[in-house]
């Protein structure tokens, strides 16, 4: 019979057991980093006017990005419920005698 040794689990490097981590809702430095770059590229690259034009010209990859950026949940004012309003219309010819 053979005695293996306790290892005591501290949730270290090497233990086997994680750690605690960072906190949630804490960016990684690297992500801060490159949001902080891509803030300073487009304010280099003319900000709100570059923007615009994209919008013009790359309309499809500018969708992309507002999709992107806009919240995941939307509130109507004051923080209610967003209400959606449906309007149908019927055109009619001028002509209906046909």
């Amino acid at each position: 019979m053979t005695d293996t040794p306790q290892v005591k689990k501290t949730g270290r490097i090497g233990s086997g057991i994680a750690g605690p981590g960072r906190p949630k809702g804490i960016p990684n430095k690297a992500t801060r980093q490159i949001k902080d770059m891509i803030i300073a590229a487009l304010d280099q690259a003319g900000g709100a006017e570059y923007l615009a034009r994209q919008a013009e010209e790359n309309p499809g990859p500018f969708m992309t990005l507002i999709g992107k950026v806009l919240p995941m949940q939307l509130t109507g004012e004051g923080g209610d419920a967003l209400k959606i309003e449906m309007v149908r219309r019927v055109v009619l010819d001028g002509d209906s005698n046909d």
